[in-house]
């Protein structure tokens, strides 16, 4: 747990240059921009998918598995990322289920692999990344039913055939998948579910960002565009549906309501717009007595998990990411 008093909001410094240079060299690469969503969906495919980085720049990994499980909307895709330490024939092994991020609506796992490679290796942890349903095409809670079926699925038959010790299946997601991970295991505590073992969050949009001043200092033009969110949370959204009902926004809950929940380790960059409500709901995360450990990056962007082929500083924060999912492996 942090031993000092979490801020409410967090600050930037200077943005990284190897992540400027990325940005330069990529000025329509955006999400949440004024292009519709399938061209989104198109272009980040074309610039982070794995088979678009060259070979150099790809992170090693021992063995991945392509897989899948029966969900309750249909076939759940699993992709399988298995480090030297935590093979397929280990046993006792620790998994991390990754839900990644794109708004609900852009993303694939083929565009997190690189980063998801390099967390699989230095933790030790076998990383199991889901092909979710997108929105708009499928709004929630398809997504949050999703996340609970691999959760079971990797607590329960599934996970031993893999050799994963049903006491540690953690959950792990950027952005989106770090709202959707916060808010399963709230759901699941609710329902009085075996919860995870511990929660991963990456610059996690924990509600809305409307009224933060990272939302006016990040505005546009680093990657993550403000005013997309609100356009991602449209797709997201069925009618009747609050913004602000608690699966939803997790960091719109009072202190009392979030307590009794596993641990969570937040990570949070100073140039992006959902800075202040991620460093916000750590703080009320420490207030409600949750082991929570923070860590934020004032010189880095949002997505910084994708861009690790063009950035040590990435690179570093993915391996600190890495470090905490062992330490709280180490603690179960």
């Amino acid at each position: 747990m942090s031993s000092t008093e979490i801020p409410t909001t967090g600050h930037r410094t200077t943005l990284s240059p190897e992540v400027q240079q990325f940005l330069h060299n990529n000025p329509t690469l955006h999400l949440g921009g004024e292009a519709s969503f399938y061209a989104e969906r198109s272009h980040h495919l074309s610039v982070f998918g794995i088979h678009a980085i060259p070979a150099h720049q790809q992170h090693s990994i021992t063995s991945v598995e392509f897989t899948a499980i029966r969900g309750p909307h249909g076939t759940i895709p699993i992709r399988a990322f298995y480090p030297s330490t935590a093979t397929r024939t280990s046993k006792d092994c620790a998994a991390l289920i990754y839900f990644h991020g794109g708004g609900y609506t852009v993303g694939s796992v083929d565009e997190f692999e690189n980063g998801l490679r390099l967390l699989a290796e230095e933790s030790g942890c076998q990383i199991y990344a889901a092909e979710y349903r997108l929105a708009p095409e499928w709004r929630y809670p398809t997504q949050l039913d999703e996340y609970s079926a691999v959760i079971d699925a990797l607590q329960g038959q599934f996970g031993a055939e893999r050799g994963v010790s049903r006491t540690k299946v953690f959950g792990g997601g950027d952005s989106a998948g770090g709202n959707m991970t916060a808010a399963i295991a709230l759901k699941r505590r609710d329902e009085g579910k075996t919860n995870l073992a511990g929660q991963i969050l990456l610059y996690p949009e924990a509600r809305i960002p409307f009224d933060t001043p990272a939302a006016m200092e990040n505005n546009t033009g680093l990657y993550l565009e403000c005013n997309g969110i609100f356009s991602f949370a449209d797709h997201y959204l069925p009618r009747g549906v609050a913004p602000g009902f608690k699966y939803i926004s997790p960091g719109m809950q009072s202190i009392e309501y979030l307590e009794g929940q596993p641990p969570v380790a937040v990570f949070t960059s100073g140039f992006d717009p959902l800075r202040d409500v991620g460093v916000e709901y750590a703080s009320k995360l420490q207030k409600a007595g949750v082991d929570v450990h923070w860590q934020h990056y004032p010189e880095l962007t949002h997505g910084w998990l994708q861009m690790t082929a063009w950035s040590t500083d990435c690179v570093n924060a993915v391996k600190d990411v890495a470090r905490s999912l062992k330490q709280m492996v180490g603690e179960v």
